[in-house]
């Protein structure tokens, strides 16, 4: 849900820009603007789908408001210059179709409706609630406190409060601070806003080259995976073909185990994908598991699957050559799970190194123990 959610707003905001590129350039070329009455379809017919689904419009009144909408954009700086220093902000009216410009003083009105905007009188110029905003931008906020902005309709800057902490001595104080910093308006919301971006989750894919591997555990900085995946130095794209960082250190054979830095949008998070057979887990620390308790795994090729340990410190001797101290288990894998998430409880264990079977008939898996991961590169874990 999440990477469908992102792609289609990546989409629409996409979609978004080349309508509005194409209307510039049809303008700018003698063209006629799309109009209310216009018969044929705007720029992007998948634009106007995604409004008529999100916005709840017909195709017509889609495509009248895509139109009216550039129009408002069109008259927009020559309302604010015609209102001069009382502007006090402007909004579109989806109801009327067209720009409202706010100003303090009614000398300015003719002025501004001359362009074609509908006028409203205020108390306080944009100005005025600029720099009461500039003022909240200075103090420390507490969680309970989801944001601020200018809002020209409410003429003052409003606080977002999450109703769960409106009465945390914290968030009272800052209130209280923010009112006195100009004119200030809380209204409250139903949880703190949090990213949408994408951050490393233990047992999702990553690639380097034509290979696919797993995430380990995220590490402040990075995240931990098998050394087999890529030498040091080599590049690293997400699930998403986007780019994550680089291999920082790697080593294998004789261990198996690395490291990769992230960044470029990306950042550590310290969960384990549960892939809808159980809820994503928290990683809380690294605690080692003893032999014969349960542990699971999570991987990109067949994602959750649970044994137990059967075996510690053994030397696994590969093709490529011995791998020392790894510890068995009875929990299947498949290629491109190798690197992935070994953990128990809350408490991660290890990345996935190899084994033999596959998740139709069983097998066994061996892992490298994250705790010597950690101590070799001088990392640590991300932890809820």
């Amino acid at each position: 849900m999440r990477r469908t959610t992102v792609l289609r707003i990546a989409l629409s905001a996409g979609l978004l820009a080349c309508a509005t590129t194409l209307g510039l350039t049809r303008a700018a070329a003698g063209e006629a603007p799309l109009t209310a009455t216009a018969s044929r379809a705007p720029a992007s017919s998948a634009l106007v789908s995604a409004m008529q689904h999100d916005l709840g419009l017909t195709r017509q009144q889609a495509i009248t408001r895509l139109a009216r909408e550039a129009a408002a954009r069109g008259i927009e700086p020559a309302a604010r210059h015609a209102a001069g220093a009382s502007y006090g902000g402007s909004w579109f009216d989806a109801g009327s179709g067209r720009l409202v410009v706010a100003v303090t003083e009614a000398a300015a009105r003719d002025a501004v409706e001359a362009t074609g905007a509908r006028v409203t009188l205020v108390e306080h110029s944009r100005r005025q609630l600029d720099a009461a905003m500039a003022r909240l931008d200075a103090l420390d906020a507490p969680a309970g406190v989801g944001g601020w902005h200018v809002d020209p309709r409410a003429n003052s800057v409003v606080v977002d409060v999450v109703s769960a902490h409106q009465d945390d001595n914290d968030v009272r104080a800052f209130v209280t601070r923010a009112r006195a910093a100009g004119p200030v308006a809380v209204q409250k919301t139903d949880e703190a806003p949090r990213t949408f971006a994408a951050g490393t989750v233990g047992g999702d894919p990553y690639y380097t080259g034509n290979v696919r591997c797993s995430i380990g555990f995220s590490v402040y900085g990075g995240f931990v995976t098998a050394g087999h995946c890529a030498e040091p130095g080599a590049g690293v794209r997400g699930w998403d073909g986007s780019y994550i960082g680089n291999f920082q250190g790697s080593s294998f054979p004789d261990n198996d185990y690395a490291w990769v830095n992230v960044g470029s949008g990306w950042w550590t998070v310290p969960v384990v994908l549960g892939w809808g057979t159980v809820s994503d887990q928290l990683v809380r620390g690294s605690a080692e598991a003893p032999v014969g308790a349960s542990i699971c795994r999570s991987g990109s090729t067949s994602h959750w699957h649970c044994g137990t340990v059967l075996a510690k410190n053994e030397t696994v001797n590969y093709s490529q050559g011995a791998v020392h101290q790894m510890t068995k288990t009875s929990v299947c894998a498949e290629p491109g799970d190798s690197g992935g998430s070994f953990i128990s409880g809350d408490q991660a264990q290890g990345v996935t190194s190899g084994g033999w079977g596959n998740c139709s008939s069983g097998g066994q898996t061996w892992y490298q123990p994250v705790n010597e991961i950690l101590n070799r590169y001088g990392l640590r874990l991300h932890t809820a």
